[in-house]
């Protein structure tokens, strides 16, 4: 089977999808936007073909590189894997004959305002939201909904760009800081009070074939705009708890309601006052390195089970489900420049059997804003069989570790 993979080398995540399809067989060419000698050996190693192009995002010249190939000879699959790759694929895809993610899927999943739509007829329960392109608009959806109020991009990835607004005065703030006062179009949601996790699939021929559950500590959000914070993902190992049994009727229902057919998922969600609602939902795979946790915690190869998927439309693995896993982020007192670590020692003679990932930048290198996510700075991925235990670690390690900085 030969498979053309959109940008192997960045982020470094990305070569394992590229080593996943070559150890099933399948030929793997990629499309990307660095030199092929810039690419680290192992990823070459597992490439049959390359070809560079100035943008994956620039339809016209992905389109290109694709044709390129099918002059060559026969393209069975597309793959992409990053939020921002997934519409141009899609489109791709169609003009080429290739199967794959339909558009009007990568669509659905990439516009949070027409993704609710769909979803709100289909019965999936999900926080008031709409388009809009003018601070008058924000300001009419706050008086039918109340503050607070949430303003996004329409197709954005994770917290980048979103905004919380509890009052007018605010939301003119957020206004000009969205674009939107200039005209630029956004979503709008109601604020739901509750807390946060996501809920990940693989996905064969529209029926869950693997899925995890994972939980925000603090509500991102909050975490991503909160220094003194270190902010933990965790992913459960009681998958089959009754609480979460609505939580994946209602992810089945979304891949109904989009169409997805074979494919990752992540989807975010909220549990409060208000009962499950559904928040979004991205038609790739997690970020912040999310499957390496589902890795450590079920003892398995989830790349490899992608690869499987997209080239067979089978999986022949399932989860252990023996760890919970989870990461923490650990961030500096102030922007600058590393200078050092306090705790870190103890922490490792004491959980050096649970922690199964970490990054500590060296002394010296520059620190990254609270903005750039969970693991910007430095982290540990971490895992333990009882959930509550793992919590337990996470917290101590984040109470003990200072990140300095100077």
């Amino acid at each position: 089977m030969n498979v053309l993979f959109i940008e192997p080398a960045f982020p470094n995540n990305q070569r394992e999808f590229v080593r996943a399809l070559a150890s099933i067989g399948a030929n793997v060419y990629g499309i990307g936007e660095r030199p092929y000698d810039w690419l680290d050996g192992e990823t070459r190693s597992h490439l049959k073909g390359y070809q560079q192009i100035a943008s994956v995002t620039d339809e016209g010249a992905l389109e290109w590189a694709v044709r390129e190939f099918q002059k060559r000879f026969w393209v069975d699959r597309l793959e992409a894997t990053i939020e921002a790759h997934t519409m141009p694929a899609a489109h791709v895809r169609e003009r080429t004959h290739i199967p794959g993610i339909h558009p009007r899927t990568a669509y659905l999943c990439r516009d949070k305002v027409a993704m609710k739509e769909v979803l709100r007829k289909a019965g999936v329960p999900t926080a008031a939201s709409a388009g809009i392109s003018s601070t008058a608009e924000a300001r009419e959806f706050a008086r039918l909904h109340g503050y607070p109020i949430i303003i996004k991009p329409r197709a954005g990835a994770g917290a980048s760009g979103t905004f919380r607004a509890n009052s007018d005065q605010e939301l003119d703030y957020v206004a000009k800081a969205s674009g939107l006062a200039d005209g630029a179009g956004a979503a709008i949601e109601e604020f739901i009070e509750g807390h946060e996790g996501f809920y990940d699939t693989l996905t064969i021929n529209g029926h869950v074939a693997h899925d995890f559950i994972s939980h925000y500590y603090p509500n991102v959000l909050h975490a991503m705009r909160t220094r003194w914070i270190s902010p933990q993902i965790v992913s459960t190992n009681r998958m089959h708890e009754p609480a979460y049994g609505e939580l994946r009727q209602m992810g089945q229902r979304v891949i109904d309601a989009l169409g997805i057919e074979t494919a990752p998922t992540h989807m975010e969600w909220f549990f409060g006052a208000k009962g499950l609602k559904f928040s979004e939902i991205g038609c790739r795979p997690p970020g912040v390195g999310q499957w390496d946790s589902y890795n450590a915690g079920n003892d398995m190869d989830l790349y490899r089970e992608w690869a499987m998927a997209v080239c067979h439309h089978r999986s022949d693995r399932q989860p252990s489900r023996r760890f919970a896993c989870g990461i923490i982020a650990l961030r500096p007192d102030k922007d600058g420049h590393i200078a050092g670590y306090h705790g870190a020692e103890g922490v490792w003679e004491q959980y050096h059997d649970n922690i199964v990932q970490h990054y500590f930048p060296e002394p010296g290198t520059p620190t990254q804003g609270v903005e750039a996510g969970y693991m910007a700075n430095a982290w540990m991925r971490v895992r333990h069989e009882d959930y509550d235990h793992l919590r337990g670690i996470l917290n101590d390690i984040g109470q003990r570790i200072q990140v300095i900085a100077h």
